[in-house]
């Protein structure tokens, strides 16, 4: 079991926000390592009524008493700092703890924590690895960023010294962890409403490999620059993958892809055939997701055939290129998460491998600052649908404090020679589609917010 000395004096511990992705997980751990926990949240959902289900004490709203009780609170980063608990907590003198922070201490406990990060991938990548894990019969505990189905939630608790987790960049969380071994997917222009400009981002990436112990493990994409520059700020010898670069230690051969444009190749380690690869989802990125997962796994000698047994039966993460259903049989519709132009190019990049008539996207912009600052970007990725339906601009943590609106993406669409209709109401867009769609086309809901709620309208 893992070493939890350093956390030991807190037998009661209350979670503010405890639905959250990452807080159920932690208090899933807490619980399986015997403390006592005990959460709230501001609404219901899912991972509420699984915490409950495992006999956890969960308020909707709020629980001075369980505050008064417990010997820390953690909170997370939604929770403002006059929440009703949070001045309870200050009257008290309880102390209190960041997510992030408190995420970094459980680190601590694993002698060996594995933290997937870099811009986009994340949540895929984590899952490949820890099915390749599970399959090997690792036991790990898991943190993934998103629903997955063979783990029936977003977490698992092992009772080994692994730990594998989604390590994100946004606001530097990723720095408060203590990793083993890291794979960083790729260094892109996003989260600039935090970071500002793309050296700061960088520079977070710096300080984030330099966690690593020497005999830690690093893998890097090879076909992004940016990754392959952080090699010097490590002692680590960093083990490569790449599509493009032959030179990285772990590359690809003899692509092909089925009608579902579900990829089949060969991997090569060193020059030397390594493993015949199928996946069970689309698109090249994925090809490149799958490679970091292999070169890991070749890290801690899993077995191969387990590695492509996970990988087989990986069918994709939630809202990652997933499969929602069909209207009136004839036309197939796909959610995704992509709210950032290089995950859209990702997503028009898996549909040329598929077979269908007429692409359609609905596109729900995340957050201002980020339309804002890549507008163009957006513009150009969103021209490769056939039919280009923008809704409005899901504002998440920010104001409008940046004069932008759907409708300049529109007019930026229109003056590079793409026609696309505004529809901000769901219904209306809804309508639109099915009145229009013809057999055989493809809808994709794309967005990090409520657009996902566009899919299961258009089937129901």
């Amino acid at each position: 079991m893992p070493n939890i000395d350093n956390i030991k004096k807190y037998k009661n511990i209350h979670m503010i926000g405890i639905g959250g992705v990452s807080m159920s997980g932690i208090a899933a751990i807490l619980k399986n390592w015997g403390f006592h926990v005990t959460g709230s949240d501001s609404s219901d959902s899912e991972n509420v009524k699984a915490l409950i289900e495992k006999g956890f004490k969960v308020t909707i709203g709020h629980n001075l008493e369980d505050v008064a009780n417990s010997n820390i609170v953690v909170y997370s980063a939604a929770i403002q700092q006059d929440d009703p608990e949070m001045l309870e907590a200050k009257r008290l003198q309880i102390p209190i703890i960041e997510r992030a922070d408190f995420l970094g201490e459980l680190t601590r406990c694993y002698q060996d924590t594995i933290c997937i990060s870099g811009t986009h991938g994340k949540t895929t990548t984590t899952s490949m690895v820890a099915l390749c894990f599970l399959e090997a019969l690792q036991d790990p505990s898991i943190q993934v960023g998103g629903y997955l189905k063979q783990l029936n939630g977003n977490y698992m608790v092992g009772n080994s010294e692994l730990f594998i987790i989604e390590a994100c960049e946004y606001v530097e969380s990723f720095l408060k962890f203590s990793p083993k071994a890291q794979i960083i997917l790729n260094i892109d222009n996003d989260h600039l409403d935090y970071f500002k400009t793309f050296d700061n981002i960088k520079n977070a990436f710096i300080k984030y490999v330099k966690l690593l112990p020497n005999d830690g493990i690093l893998i890097l994409n090879a076909d992004d620059s940016n990754c392959l520059d952080l090699a010097q700020y490590t002692n680590v010898k960093p083990v490569t993958y790449g599509l493009d670069n032959k030179n990285a230690d772990f590359y690809v051969a003899n692509i092909t892809f089925d009608d579902n444009g579900f990829p089949e190749f060969d991997v090569y380690h060193n020059s030397d055939f390594f493993a015949k690869i199928k996946l069970s989802v689309p698109g090249t990125h994925n090809i490149l997701n799958a490679l970091s997962c292999i070169a890991l796994c070749y890290q801690y000698n899993l077995d191969k055939k387990a590695i492509q047994a996970a990988l087989l039966k990986f069918t994709g993460a939630h809202r990652r290129f997933e499969f929602k259903g069909k209207i009136d049989n004839k036309v197939s519709v796909f959610d995704d998460y992509a709210h950032h132009p290089t995950e859209i190019m990702a997503t028009v990049k898996s549909l040329c491998h598929k077979k269908y008539h007429h692409s359609w996207v609905v596109f729900q912009p995340h957050t201002y600052s980020r339309t804002k600052n890549l507008l163009d970007d957006f513009a150009k990725a969103l021209l490769n649908f056939d039919h280009v339906i923008i809704l409005d601009i899901y504002a998440a943590r920010e104001k409008n404090t940046y004069g932008i609106s759907s409708k300049d993406l529109v007019n930026r669409l229109f003056a590079i020679g793409k026609e696309a209709k505004y529809i901000p109401n769901f219904e209306e867009c809804v309508s639109y589609i099915k009145n229009n769609v013809e057999e055989n086309d493809i809808v994709m809901t794309l967005g990090a917010g409520t657009v996902t709620q566009i899919g299961s309208m258009l089937i129901g």
